[in-house]
């Protein structure tokens, strides 16, 4: 079932015939769809060592254009495992798409089932959020991040209307509303990875291991990084993460206002052909209202 109008059809097949036609050397790996709730790409393993990601709507295509740039710079001033291209794959006439092949990074999706310490792994997704904020900006950075929180009202509460009996509207109102009175952001930008949710934080052996799907990172709000208190983490981990990150009021207040927009719009765009990404955005709701609560 397709997710998104217009969405390209990506396959097993069509991963063989880019293989075949531009990594000849690669073309006799066994190819695995990789079972995700990723929107954005096609995830195909290839093999034990390598995987193929290849965009799935052209209005998100140059996502992996943005990591192959700036995922090999940042590498090396980031402690925690990002994604290592291995191979860049251009357009063909069946497939429209830059696309590419990373290293496999081993580990499963975030989810509390397998995080022996949420404190700890709290602490560590702050220290990765440091370590990014303190790279300094260069010329040609990409811009990262959302528009202001009075731009995105319009949408958030047709959202909030969209979901329906799913999540309590009237309490996501005023939590909404609430997180409007926050300050607009008027700082300096800093590096952002711009989309901290469960599905982008791999998990092994009991801990946080590795950092993926960068196709939005860039400089803007840091407000931004800090959504994982309410998109990852239970209220331990919450008050682990803002202490590690020291975050004020305005900037808590505004990242608050960031999760819900984003777990909101994603509640009524995929109840059917994503419902484990909808039931995430849920989680991240409630556990806005139950901080707000608190």
């Amino acid at each position: 079932m397709k997710m998104h109008e217009g969405q390209v059809a990506v396959d097993a097949n069509v991963v063989a015939r880019l293989l075949a036609m531009q990594f000849p050397r690669f073309e006799a790996l066994p190819i695995r769809r990789v079972d995700s709730t990723g929107t954005v790409n096609a995830l195909f393993r290839l093999g034990d060592d390598l995987c193929a990601r290849l965009p799935l709507l052209e209005k998100w295509a140059p996502g992996i254009t943005r990591e192959l740039r700036w995922l090999p710079w940042l590498s090396g001033q980031l402690t925690m495992r990002i994604p290592e291209p291995v191979a860049i794959g251009e357009p063909t006439s069946f497939y429209p798409f830059q696309w590419a092949i990373f290293r496999w990074i081993a580990g499963e999706p975030y989810s509390d089932e397998i995080v022996e310490d949420e404190r700890e792994a709290a602490v560590t997704l702050a220290q990765f959020v440091t370590e990014l904020r303190s790279i300094e900006p260069v010329e040609g950075a990409p811009r990262g991040g959302r528009k202001p929180l009075r731009a995105l009202d319009n949408d958030t509460r047709a959202a909030i209307d969209a979901a329906g009996a799913v999540i309590d509207r009237d309490a996501t109102t005023e939590m909404w509303e609430r997180s409007l009175e926050a300050p607009a952001w008027d700082g300096e930008p800093s590096w952002i990875h711009g989309d901290l949710l469960r599905p982008n934080l791999l998990v092994e052996g009991g801990r946080l291991r590795a950092v993926i799907d960068f196709g939005g990172v860039g400089v803007g709000d840091p407000a931004t990084d800090v959504i994982p208190a309410w998109s990852v983490f239970g209220s331990v981990g919450r008050e682990a993460f803002r202490t590690a990150l020291n975050v004020d009021d305005a900037t808590w207040a505004r990242a608050r206002g960031i999760a819900l927009h984003q777990a909101t719009l994603i509640i009524p765009y995929y109840p059917e052909t994503n419902p484990r990404f909808v039931a995430t955005a849920k989680r991240t709701v409630e556990q806005i209202l139950m901080d707000g609560r608190a």
